[in-house]
């Protein structure tokens, strides 16, 4: 499935969404990081794949993992179903293809709901989140 948003095309494949980005890997993963402050959420963790692959020799593209978010976000739906702690907090990966070319990508909150069979009660927490998390990585990904 293909959608627009502000002009960035999302490309939505079985709950996981990916976006290009109009910068390297290296800037896009600073421009997260940088976001996610400035929005006042909490980064629990950045991952650097390929420096964790180059520790044992092997080679891997720019791949890098960001987890992050708030309890405030994320604690409804958990208390809908607790599974959804499995797929919490947010997580975005920035990762370079063979092509050279950086790419954003993350799940779909609302496959999330789906998956942990979330009541009615979150659907308003679920577009809520889903609507920022969009906004923010078309906003860190920038023009294209």
């Amino acid at each position: 499935m293909l959608r627009m948003a502000d002009e960035i095309s999302l490309s939505v494949d079985n709950g996981l969404i990916t976006i290009a980005s109009s910068a390297g890997p290296k800037e896009t993963a600073d421009r997260l990081a940088a976001a996610i402050a400035a929005r006042g959420l909490s980064l629990f963790a950045r991952i650097d794949h390929s420096a964790g692959a180059a520790a044992v020799d092997l080679a891997l593209r720019p791949t890098e993992l960001f987890i992050f978010g708030n309890a405030k976000g994320g604690t409804a739906l958990m208390q809908s179903n607790q599974t959804a702690g499995i797929d919490l907090p947010l997580k975005a990966l920035i990762w370079q293809d063979a092509a050279g070319a950086t790419w954003i990508s993350w799940n779909d909150l609302r496959y999330l709901a789906h998956r942990h069979r979330l009541g009615p009660a979150v659907d308003r927490n679920i577009e809520a989140l889903a609507a920022g998390l969009e906004a923010l990585l078309t906003a860190v990904a920038g023009p294209t």
